[in-house]
């Protein structure tokens, strides 16, 4: 019951219903913003929504260690039960906790190939059958469009949404006439929802810049909490 009522009451439901009900399939999420506006909270929450709803999770970082991502997690986690009168919340914790992998690697010296056939060994020869991928840190002025699109095709083929933070480069304020980020310019035909991060005196604003084939700009009515990083519920 309790995992239902989180799922029916997160507000990452109203992310759903601006993006026509998520993120599906083989399609790949990104949120960009400069460093320190909460990026890893946002796939946080989105990775902790889903394994709410029974789905599997990989947590890949090129940022930072594993036990930083794993305080992300227990954080969020207990911002989304303190609000609630849920008794057997640990009992959930650790049923949930067991649908999660998180991987750290460092992208210096490290191939496209090289990572998919370590998400390979993970799903198919250790049996966890990853329904979400979320990627942290990835830095797309190193990257190649090439390395993203080898990463859709692998999303496509086994059937997992994925979704990314980017990190704005020094000057964020180089967008081009439609608020797109210029430094993804050579990635977004492989970007199927892009969302932005802006700072505000007292939140942080997600910005639905890019759903699907449509250009936005659109205020998703999503907020983060300028200190803690952590979504403000309503």
């Amino acid at each position: 019951m309790i995992k239902s009522e989180l799922v029916k009451r997160s507000p990452l439901r109203i992310l759903e219903q601006s993006i026509h009900g998520g993120l599906g399939a083989g399609n790949i999420g990104v949120f960009s913003s400069p460093k320190g506006l909460g990026k890893t909270a946002c796939l946080v929450h989105i990775a902790t929504d889903k394994l709410f709803q029974g789905q599997h999770v990989i947590h890949v970082s090129f940022a930072s260690r594993t036990d930083h991502i794993i305080s992300w997690y227990e954080d969020i986690f207990r911002q989304i039960v303190d609000k609630r009168d849920a008794p057997d919340a640990m009992d959930v914790h650790d049923e949930i906790i067991r649908h999660r992998v998180i991987m750290n690697f460092s992208q210096d010296g490290m191939t496209a190939e090289q990572l998919l056939s370590s998400l390979r060994a993970m799903i198919t020869s250790g049996g966890f059958s990853a329904d979400v991928l979320v990627v942290d840190g990835y830095d797309f002025v190193k990257g190649t469009p090439q390395d993203i699109a080898a990463i859709k095709s692998f999303a496509a083929e086994l059937g997992i949404a994925v979704w990314f933070s980017a990190s704005s480069p020094e000057d964020p304020s180089i967008v081009d006439e439609q608020g797109l980020p210029s430094y993804l310019n050579s990635y977004l035909d492989l970007i199927s929802v892009l969302i932005t991060l802006e700072e505000t005196p007292e939140f942080i604003k997600l910005r639905l810049v890019k759903d699907y084939e449509k250009i936005m700009g659109d205020d998703l009515h999503v907020q983060l909490d300028s200190k803690s990083l952590l979504i403000v519920e309503s």
